[in-house]
């Protein structure tokens, strides 16, 4: 620790609901891996984790962590409601070889700040890896706060945080608030945001968009360390360009997730299977989807 540079969720290959793409998965870690990523996160959005049975995640946690074989840090979402299973979780992904947890709030009823902070702490106390913080209350309906996380941060087994909020004047507090604890990891979710948050001191990106083109972000990011102002505009448009052009393409909740998977399976990497209850974009929305993707000069 800290932890930095570009750590992508890693998406899910399925076969069907209940089948993890094993060939896809090891094409797509070593994608990753001679892009020069940094890190792998396996179970977050991206990855689909409320999706998967709890069978399912372990395949792949134990897939993940026996191909990147030390080579990078393995990071695994707990995000759950019930504490026990996270405890459980993270036991499993010790053994498998991982070397951190990632839990967001727990979801459906919303809970007060002070509840967050006994929430985490317990269950910090009780896990045998290292926690991140994911903060992401589009999906969770709670916004961690930030003396919330300055007091979670005192706690010896919480590492670091991840923030999905898309807020950036709650981003650079937050950086702001921690300028004097470098080895406290702080990690931006949106990757439109990624370069301007390693400008203003974030250790990284957790960039959706590395499962397609992983050196994309690595080069991105890279450029934002290096102050390279040049180069940062030049791979920012393409990253803009993605977010345009593959995220973007319906109103679903889940038009990410749809658009991701729906590239990814144009680009050779996975099939186009979304797990339950979501579903796939049609004919229509892939054929609109394949002309976007060819648009996107030079990734």
């Amino acid at each position: 620790m800290p932890l930095e540079g570009i750590v992508p969720p890693l998406a899910t290959p399925l076969l069907d609901d209940q089948t993890l793409d094993l060939v896809a998965l090891k094409k797509l870690v070593n994608r990753m891996l001679d892009a020069g990523v940094h890190g792998l996160f396996v179970l977050g959005t991206t990855g689909e984790c409320t999706s998967l049975s709890y069978e399912l995640r372990r395949q792949l946690i134990s897939a993940v962590c026996t191909l990147v074989s030390g080579q990078v840090p393995v990071l695994v979402g707990i995000t759950d409601t019930a504490p026990d299973e996270s405890v459980a979780l993270t036991d499993f992904a010790k053994q498998a070889g991982a070397a951190a947890v990632v839990a967001a709030p727990p979801y459906y009823f919303g809970l007060s700040q002070p509840e967050l902070v006994t929430y985490f702490e317990r269950l910090a106390d009780r896990l045998s890896l290292p926690l991140f913080l994911y903060n992401m209350p589009s999906h969770t309906k709670t916004m961690i706060s930030l003396d919330t996380v300055v007091q979670l941060a005192k706690h010896s087994n919480v590492v670091g945080f991840k923030d999905s909020s898309a807020n950036a004047g709650y981003l650079h507090a937050l950086i702001y608030a921690f300028r004097d604890q470098p080895e406290f990891s702080i990690f931006v979710g949106p990757e439109e945001m990624m370069a301007s948050s390693v400008l203003m001191g974030a250790h990284g990106g957790v960039s959706g968009g590395a499962n397609m083109f992983p050196r994309l972000y690595v080069d991105l990011y890279h450029a934002a360390k290096a102050n390279d102002r040049e180069t940062m505009l030049r791979l920012q448009s393409k990253v803009m360009e993605v977010s345009e052009k593959v995220y973007a393409l319906g109103t679903y909740g889940s038009s990410y997730l749809k658009g991701l998977k729906g590239a990814m399976s144009l680009l050779g990497l996975c099939q186009n299977v979304l797990a339950a209850p979501h579903t796939a974009f049609g004919p229509a929305e892939m054929e609109k989807l394949e002309l976007n993707l060819k648009s996107i000069e030079g990734v």
